[in-house]
């Protein structure tokens, strides 16, 4: 995903994004993540129905922020709105004129479209603004009714760094940043256990704001861990204002490992490794002669062809900016996000470290892969393709830089297996590691022209792609980044897209490594090939920050219908119960392949055959011994899979993806990704993965298709750029000179 960052003044806001609500989420990131930090959707003082021929607006008052925390609908694309009726009395719903007026005297009282969904601005330059609604008849200017909003900054984005490694007595300077230029606001900061406020472990500064007129809010905390780390886990720091919240997550290491994911966003010395922050020069939106807001990603690896010329790899969208770019067009480090959307030439801060020389094209139905490479100019990288991170961990507990392993492949990078687990080194996040999930993954990629995500390019479906969870695996600026298989550092796929699901855990989709190099080769024309620059194959530190599938799952409660059904099968069920045929008991419990779905748990000892479904409900295999169902301490869930599936089963779910893949995705758009991966309620069986749009989840989802068993990921649709602030009005960069030659500026 590519992340993106808006130029408030002279002093604009480095942005880390999150992609994917991430989204997917190339997360340059990931995607449609904000959507998912949005807690609670009640608004205050709904009017009543009016009597007679009067008109009213509903909700007649309502208190929300910036980020629309608060706000009761969604919009077309997903986002946050605040939705507004008109009543008319005995007519029914009012057809109505809608405005408002009011708001910040910079900012506006933000927007609201002819089926009364209200936007609200991006910034205040104060601490609270009042907007009016205004709700009039068609044909009688004198019958309106209003509405009042209590509109407050928002806490629009994720904590720098939003993730971090520490060994003991490790420290890190975290900083929020408030949707607000001028007043006095501020963030609160707190320690927290997961899901269990207050009971973190070390300590916290006290915090430090910085308030400015061209300048959004800051606020900085310093984290310290404790001096003895019993056992690797995760803390948490929590970041609010008003009912606007989110955290970083502190990797608590009894290796003593230390990982600042910022290591990777500022300016780097040459010769620079890579898996730091990266784009084209031209990577911003431009309104009139201003920039407005500009995007970053990943440069991710290097790779040579067969003369030995050496090119930069990343995403087209990072590079070429989604086939909008020019060949020997400007590749610089840091990218634009982290330097203020001060291009190269126009000020100090970022250097050209290669020229832009081809890119697989999105549109081409000959591609498969969102890929493009770079010529690298003379002494600016690493010229043995070292990536920050992926070496040992040094005396101080840092990660050294170091290539990634080519020396088992040949430099053409391995192929993916379920249950491998991976890691990646990004611009956002940093070093992470996660699992393999799906492979053979068809999946549907929404792509735009402009960092704001306002105007739509196009929508491209891959095939035989890898997908990646894990929490903090990826977020919105770590496109393009190479994922290698830690137990040698071989590549094995190139990060393109990504976001969270309603679990929180982020979905990751990379691009298989080896068809990257064969498509770039391809596009040469000449029959030439490349091949990455590395070294001996060597492990790397995984840094994993967890996987909440399961446990999200189960913490969800279930319906009054889900739990009859689950009843009902219950009294079904009892009949499996046969111990010389290893089935041991029954319980009703909760599936983990679709969260909020009653389960029926089988008890068994062996390899007992049991039913995927029984009335109509899946079944939860639950390997135990028979003295564990006697003395009631059978587990209620099973841990994610680790074993690897037989081949047999492997290709016959395979087989029937390949079947229903395209014609599920065809008839029905809420479905946007289908792949294969392991069933979490039966870890002996493979199972069909399938990404479903959150907004559009059809009211039946079977849990069963062609005999395999299917396992779905609630989440926002996968794109892969992000916009998370806004230009203060009225002191902005101007366009660089020489680069207003139509594309690219928008």
């Amino acid at each position: 995903m590519q992340s993106s960052s808006l130029n408030p003044g002279g002093a604009v806001q480095a942005n880390p994004g999150r992609k994917f609500p991430c989204r997917i989420f190339g997360l340059l990131l990931l995607a449609g993540l904000l959507p998912l930090l949005l807690a609670g959707c009640g608004v205050a003082g709904v009017a009543a129905r009016p009597q007679g021929g009067a008109l009213a607006v509903s909700p007649g008052a309502a208190a929300i922020d910036t980020n629309c925390t608060g706000c009761n609908s969604v919009d077309a694309h997903g986002n946050a709105v605040l939705r507004f009726a008109a009543l008319g009395g005995s007519e029914g719903a009012a057809g109505v004129t809608w405005s408002v007026s009011g708001g910040d005297p910079a900012a506006g009282p933000g927007t609201i479209d002819a089926a009364g969904r209200y936007t609200p601005p991006t910034y205040l330059t104060k601490d609270a603004a009042l907007v009016q609604v205004t709700a009039a008849a068609p044909g009688n200017p004198a019958l309106t009714a209003r509405a009042t909003i209590a509109l407050t900054p928002g806490f629009l984005q994720p904590l720098t760094p939003e993730n971090v490694a520490l060994g003991p007595m490790g420290t890190v300077t975290l900083t929020g940043r408030l949707a607000q230029a001028g007043g006095r606001a501020e963030i609160r900061f707190a320690l927290a256990g997961t899901g269990d406020a207050g009971s973190g472990v070390g300590t916290l500064s006290a915090p430090v704001c910085q308030h400015g007129e061209q300048a959004f809010t800051t606020c900085s905390v310093t984290y310290t861990a404790p001096a003895t780390i019993a056992a690797t886990g995760a803390t948490y720091v929590v970041a609010s204002v008003g009912g606007s919240k989110t955290e970083a997550e502190i990797l608590l290491n009894t290796a003593g490992v230390n990982s600042n994911p910022s290591g990777h966003q500022g300016s780097l010395a040459t010769l620079m490794p890579l898996g730091s922050s990266g784009g084209n020069n031209h990577d911003y939106d431009a309104r009139g002669n201003t920039i407005a807001d500009c995007c970053s990603g990943t440069l991710g690896a290097l790779v040579q062809d067969n003369a030995g010329r050496q090119y930069l790899l990343s995403n087209n969208h990072v590079l070429a900016r989604s086939d909008h770019a020019t060949v020997g067009d400007a590749i610089v480090q840091p990218g634009l996000i982290d330097n203020n959307c001060t291009p190269s030439g126009e000020g100090p801060g970022t250097v050209p470290v290669a020229a832009l020389t081809s890119w697989l094209p999105l549109t081409a139905s000959t591609t498969n892969a969102d890929a493009a490479i770079a010529q690298v100019a003379s002494r600016t990288l690493d010229a043995n393709g070292s990536i920050l991170e992926l070496g040992a961990r040094q005396a101080d507990g840092s990660l050294a830089a170091a290539p990634p392993g080519i020396s088992s492949s040949g430099g053409k990078g391995e192929m993916p297996a379920l249950q491998m687990t991976v890691a990646k080194s990004g611009r956002t996040t940093g070093l992470t590691c996660g699992a393999v999930t799906a492979v053979d993954l068809d999946v549907s990629v929404d792509y735009y022209r402009d960092c704001a995500e306002t105007k739509p390019y196009t929508t491209k479906v891959f095939t035989n792609q890898v997908a990646v969870s894990g929490d903090r695996f990826s977020d919105a600026g770590d496109s393009g980044a190479l994922v290698v298989d830690t137990a040698n550092a071989e590549p094995v796929g190139l990060f393109f897209a990504g976001g969270t699901a309603t679990s929180g855990v982020v979905h990751s989709i990379a691009n298989p490594a080896s068809e990257v190099l064969s498509e770039l080769g391809a596009q040469t024309g000449n029959g030439g090939s490349f091949t990455f620059v590395g070294g001996p194959d060597h492990g790397v530190s995984c840094l994993n920050y967890g996987d909440s599938t399961v446990s999200a799952a189960q913490g969800l409660s279930l319906s009054s219908a889900e739990i009859a059904r689950g009843q009902e099968a219950l009294a079904e069920g009892r009949a499996l119960v046969d111990p010389s045929a290893g089935v041991l008991g029954v319980a009703m419990g909760k599936s983990s392949d679709h969260a909020g779905e009653a389960a029926l748990l089988v008890y068994v000892n062996g390899h007992a055959g049991v039913p995927q479904t029984v009335a109509g409900v899946r079944t939860v295999v639950i390997g135990v011994s028979a003295d564990q169902v006697a003395a009631g301490t059978a587990p209620v869930v099973n841990a994610l899979p680790t074993a690897a599936l037989p081949a047999t089963e492997l290709r016959h779910a395979m087989d029937v993806k390949d079947r229903v893949a395209r014609l599920l995705m065809r008839g029905n758009p809420a479905y946007f990704g289908i792949g294969v991966g392991q069933s979490l309620d039966d870890p002996r069986r493979a199972a069909l993965v399938i990404y479903v749009d959150r907004h559009q989840a059809p009211a039946s989802l079977p849990p069963v298709m062609g005999g395999v068993r299917v396992r779905y990921t609630a989440m926002d649709r996968l794109h892969v750029t992000r916009s998370y602030a806004s230009t203060i009005r009225g002191a902005q960069h101007c366009v660089p000179h020489g680069v207003a030659r139509g594309a690219g500026l928008f």
